[in-house]
């Protein structure tokens, strides 16, 4: 079976949030607060990156007092270049705005009359 190498919308909001600092080591709660992904699509993201070696991960070292270590993650040497052409070749975000020649319909709070 052929590799997929379309992003979800996700996978790019990670990418991208990688991509701003590439050198840097993030912690998936830095990538989930950047992303506004839950813990869910966060880090089975990040496994598939890691997979698919545009991410590499690793153990936070020493050993943090009152919390357990964390796993760390950056762009590969291969998933920068990746990540900024999968960023690039990303369609713009949709917008909520009316079809043209059709005004959106007024919601309604709440029932009328009986």
């Amino acid at each position: 079976m052929p590799r997929r190498t379309a992003f979800s919308a996700q996978t790019l909001s990670v990418l991208a949030a990688l991509a701003d600092r590439p050198s840097d080591w993030r912690h998936g709660y830095d990538l989930a607060r950047e992303t506004g992904l839950k813990s869910g699509t966060l880090y089975p993201i990040l496994v598939r990156l890691a997979d698919r070696e545009l991410v590499e991960a690793c153990w936070e070292e020493g050993e943090p007092a009152g919390r357990p270590r964390r796993h760390l993650y950056r762009l590969t040497s291969d998933g920068l270049p990746a990540a900024t052409a999968a960023l690039a070749a990303a369609p713009a975000p949709a917008t909520r705005a009316a079809r043209p020649g059709r005004a959106a319909a007024p919601r309604r709070l709440a029932r009328e009359g009986p």
